[in-house]
């Protein structure tokens, strides 16, 4: 039974025993285990359903902490001042004498590491004393959990415990930026801006968008073609709504709409973002509800938080189990 939890003391004690334990971020809920456990790491990957292939974040009470497990470089310290605590994880080169369970890292060279802002993640770190491996509370592929009740709807009685901590303020993934080959690449956009990011560092290259050409070797979560799905399908960039569709709005509604969820009137992406994983999971049950057929996303313009948004409905609209690199279908 997975039990709901005020006391970090607790959640903490748990993790310590290799039991997973989910928990909020400012991002999203994340479901943890033990970062140097690797039964605890493959426990997360059963409970979630999840691919091997694909890396996890690992959490950390500060940048010295993290760092200590990488090889950092002047980019990626002059990040973590700017950034962390924050949503924001840096993929960087696996130190040599790294704690990290070769899992989490999905055998890689490389770990994904960040700080989260969340004072309730933060005090949970600091309780247990460990690097906490977590990727989002949900089932692989799933709508991203900001509640603890929709983390208690996709994994109740999988986990053993869940920590509560209020709804997630940011509401996206924390951005993925890959510093290990010399250059900054953004693997996926997120709660930090690639324009705040680049004003630290300079210039930041990008992955290619969802179905745009073959996928990149799965450096960090998040990046498998499909991801975030709702059970209704996801129609894109919709400027006007059809009969059996709920709608997700964002701004003005498009007239004659059924059941709509507008992430924000004022258009305003960082409420939107807030409200993005929240909206999927309520029109996907009104869906089921009313017996609709899709879900009609009006279009979300690409600044600030926008970028991340658009990024996560890309995903979202793929091909169920599309295997990476496969193509989106035309919009």
């Amino acid at each position: 039974m997975t039990r709901l939890l005020q006391d970090p003391a607790e959640a903490a004690a748990l993790l310590r025993a290799g039991q997973l334990v989910a928990f909020a971020t400012e991002t999203v809920y994340g479901l943890g285990g033990d970062a140097r456990n690797g039964r605890a790491i493959a426990a997360v990957f059963e409970a979630k359903g999840r691919p091997h292939f694909n890396p996890l974040i690992c959490h950390f009470t500060d940048a010295a902490a993290a760092f200590a497990e990488v090889v950092a470089n002047p980019r990626a310290v002059a990040l973590a001042a700017a950034f962390w605590p924050g949503p924001l994880t840096m993929v960087l080169p696996r130190h040599p004498r790294s704690r990290i369970d070769l899992l989490a890292g999905a055998g890689l060279a490389t770990l994904a590491v960040r700080v989260p802002a969340h004072p309730g993640a933060l005090a949970l770190l600091r309780a247990a004393g460990i690097p906490i491996a977590a990727p989002s509370a949900n089932r692989s592929g799933r709508v991203s959990p900001t509640t603890a009740a929709h983390v208690m709807e996709e994994l109740s009685g999988r986990i053993a415990a869940v920590l509560e901590g209020g709804a997630c303020a940011v509401g996206v993934e924390s951005s993925v930026l890959d510093l290990s080959a010399g250059g900054a690449v953004l693997l996926r956009p997120g709660g930090v801006p690639r324009e705040a990011i680049e004003a630290v560092i300079g210039p930041v290259g990008a992955t290619l968008p969802p179905g745009a050409g073959p996928a990149p070797t799965l450096r960090s979560p998040g990046l498998l073609l499909s991801h975030y799905a709702p059970a209704l399908p996801l129609r894109l960039n919709a400027t006007h709504w059809r009969v059996g569709e709920a709608l997700l709005a964002f701004g003005a509604p498009l007239p004659g709409a059924g059941p709509c969820w507008n992430l924000s009137p004022a258009g305003d992406t960082a409420e939107a973002a807030a409200r993005l994983f929240s909206g999927l999971r309520w029109l996907d049950a009104e869906g089921g509800r009313l017996a609709l057929t899709a879900i009609a996303a009006q279009p979300v313009p690409m600044a600030g938080l926008g970028a991340a948004i658009n990024d996560r409905l890309a995903r979202a609209a793929a091909p169920r189990d599309a295997p990476p690199g496969s193509a989106a279908p035309r919009r």
